[in-house]
């Protein structure tokens, strides 16, 4: 059986590798998507990524997957922390879902601790760099391996 995973990533994730390499690493989303690739393969999953700036379009992508995704992982960006409408829509998918982050973000400014997305998703994970795409891949394996037993 092959999973496919869905990888929606918000704004400013298409400057990853420029914007801020300090707190956001040198790879960019083509090579964060690469080694997800890589890691996915041997393990029969599908990873679909998808980028946008534009807050309607990730709404749009998120309501698109509700039948073609096994599992979602979302790093939204600037929106988790103030999209109501990326709330709503993570609502209507029954699917796992993850949330992600590059940096720490409780290790950051005060507004980046608090996420409007993070009620309707299984779990998330923050700090890790490349490393919390790869972790959210093997959580939504494991979340529907446990949920097919």
């Amino acid at each position: 059986m092959t999973l496919k995973i869905q990888i929606i990533n918000g704004p400013n994730l298409n400057l990853l590798g420029k914007r801020e390499p300090d707190i956001y690493g040198h790879l960019t989303l083509d090579e964060i998507k690469k080694e997800v690739d890589s890691h996915c393969q041997p393990k029969k999953i599908t990873a679909d990524f998808y980028q946008s700036n534009i807050e309607g379009e990730l709404v749009g992508k998120i309501q698109e997957i509700s039948e073609s995704a096994d599992g979602l992982i979302i790093n939204a960006a600037a929106f988790t922390h103030t999209s109501v409408a990326i709330l709503d829509a993570l609502n209507t998918l029954n699917i796992p879902k993850i949330e992600v982050h590059i940096s720490n973000v409780f290790a950051r400014e005060e507004f980046r601790h608090k996420s409007m997305i993070s009620k309707s998703v299984n779990g998330i994970i923050c700090g890790f760099g490349l490393n919390s795409y790869i972790l959210a891949v093997d959580a939504i394996e494991r979340i529907i391996k446990d949920e097919n037993k």
